[in-house]
């Protein structure tokens, strides 16, 4: 990808050289000699740097970065500055400059800069699109998500919500579980029928049988009228079962026959009730984990999973953070009563470097928690902890990496695929159009992958392509994230995602 670079200085001899070590750098540059040049450029072209003198001779430096600013607000811009000319790069900053560099120009030193400016820029244009999909497209019955895997959940939903058939959700606390489960009701040709929601862990034990199935008048202390329960509140409808693994084992027997026979007991009544609804169960342990340890009973899982739905956690699909960032943020606008809220870089940047434990929840209360501190429009810091074992070190991530000793499944047919395997190499097949090159790869890969066998556990291929992929794209980009997600046409948030999900920062 080739950058434009715009270098604004009186001075020809500054004009020449630093025009010479940006085009080295494969900077397509322009040059002007005066402050009303550069302004008259930047107005006809977009930049992705402007490297400015600080002193011009027909317009102060302050004033300079400020129009230009107000012309190409994405665009930093880098000061170049003589010695002691402290204060005002203070107010250059103040007014908009990304940074300033001393003269005589250290270049290692200038190019490091140049390469954090522009990799702001192009996160700002990242965000600012994940803000316009955010805008422009509809809600799927609220749920806000465009990685794979909640597209792929919103297809699940999509088969299933007509249908009666037994939903189990999955995922770790705060992940969205009634989200979906709203979702799914809603979607239903239940909609219109009641959907009552049921906390397992909240009900007190000795009474969730009474409040699950109701109960009569006189058929324990305190039972002063007849109680429907919230089965037969849920007639015709849907009920949702959280935390189902908390339900007591002596009561699982009676859940499994209402959905055997389609018929209840009341509490201290013998007469049969007959029911009709969708059940949707939730829960965030492992459900083997809870069958294991006595807390859920083998039978009841297999009734109650008939579609099982698992919710990745946030961490594991960071691409989606900014856009639930910015619905949150106009919930919580709205609720407060703030004008036009809007995210700073350093915000954002703030967001995909956090692990999420507490996963949309957490990032929830963030945002409301941000939008009642704030003091003006803009959002520039977030209060989250600053727990070392709570944050991505996607910026630690060393620039040369080396080759993984030992290659396996999928890595080892791609490695066959690019290598003189047979006497040949499949990707040096010649004129490949791109399209062509990556259906011969898929190819290659499928007609080499064994056939399944019963009871043996199968790797999901698409999972260790994207590993594999990702170390191949970093490599070739030496460490640069922004390059591997250009190279890979993904968003930067995107590749961080696929980074933290196969723990590559770990293995490099």
């Amino acid at each position: 990808m080739t950058y434009k670079a715009l270098v604004i200085d009186d001075d020809k001899t500054t004009l020449d050289l630093l025009k010479f070590q940006l085009e080295a750098e494969s900077f397509a540059t322009t040059t002007a000699d005066c402050g009303a040049k550069g302004l008259s450029f930047v107005q006809e072209n977009e930049f992705d740097i402007i490297l400015t003198d600080l002193n011009l001779p027909d317009i102060n430096g302050i004033e300079m970065v400020r129009r230009l600013k107000e012309i190409a607000p994405e665009t930093e811009i880098i000061m170049i500055t003589g010695f002691g000319s402290t204060e005002k790069v203070i107010e250059a900053t103040k007014a908009g400059a990304f940074h300033f560099i001393e003269k005589p120009v250290e270049f290692d030193e200038l190019f490091l800069l140049i390469e954090k400016a522009v990799e702001r820029k192009q996160q700002a244009a990242e965000i600012r699109e994940l803000r316009n999909k955010l805008s422009s497209r509809t809600s799927y019955e609220g749920i806000i998500g465009g990685s794979r895997s909640m597209q792929n959940i919103f297809e699940i939903i999509d088969s299933v919500a007509e249908s009666d058939a037994n939903i189990l959700i999955l995922g770790e606390s705060g992940t969205g579980k009634e989200v979906i489960a709203n979702a799914i009701h809603y979607k239903s040709h239940r909609s219109k029928k009641p959907f009552v929601k049921v906390n397992c862990s909240a009900l007190p034990k000795d009474l969730i049988e009474s409040q699950l199935f109701g109960h009569i008048k006189g058929s324990f202390t305190g039972a002063v009228n007849d109680k429907v329960g919230f089965i037969g509140q849920a007639n015709g409808g849907s009920i949702l079962l959280d935390e189902i693994g908390e339900m007591p084992v002596d009561l699982q027997p009676k859940l499994l026959r209402v959905l055997q026979e389609k018929i209840y007991y009341r509490v201290g009544s013998d007469k049969p009730q007959e029911v009709d609804f969708r059940l949707i169960s939730a829960t965030n342990r492992n459900p083997f984990d809870a069958i294991q340890d006595g807390n859920l009973r083998e039978d009841l899982y297999y009734r109650i999973n008939t579609i099982e739905i698992k919710i990745p956690p946030l961490r594991e699909r960071m691409e989606d953070v900014p856009m639930l960032a910015e619905h949150f943020l106009h919930i919580y606008a709205d609720k407060y009563k703030r004008e036009n809220p809007e995210f700073s870089q350093h915000a954002y940047d703030q967001m995909l470097n956090y692990n999420w434990r507490g996963n949309v929840r957490e990032l929830q209360h963030v945002i409301e928690r941000a939008i009642l501190l704030s003091k003006g429009g803009k959002i520039n810091n977030l209060d989250i902890p600053k727990n070392l074992d709570n944050t991505i070190s996607f910026a630690d991530i060393k620039r040369d990496i080396p080759e993984r000793d030992k290659t396996s499944g999928v890595e080892s047919f791609v490695a066959a695929a690019a290598g003189s395997s047979n006497g040949g190499s499949l990707l040096g097949k010649q004129n490949l159009s791109d399209e062509e090159l990556f259906e011969e790869v898929g190819k290659f890969i499928v007609e080499r992958l064994p056939d399944p066998v019963d009871g043996s556990e199968q790797k999901d291929v698409f999972n260790e392509i994207e590993n594999v992929v990702v170390m191949a794209a970093l490599k070739r980009t030496k460490g640069n994230k922004q390059a591997a997600a250009n190279l890979l046409g993904l968003y930067r948030p995107r590749l961080y995602g696929m980074i933290k999900r196969h723990n590559i920062d770990e293995r490099l």
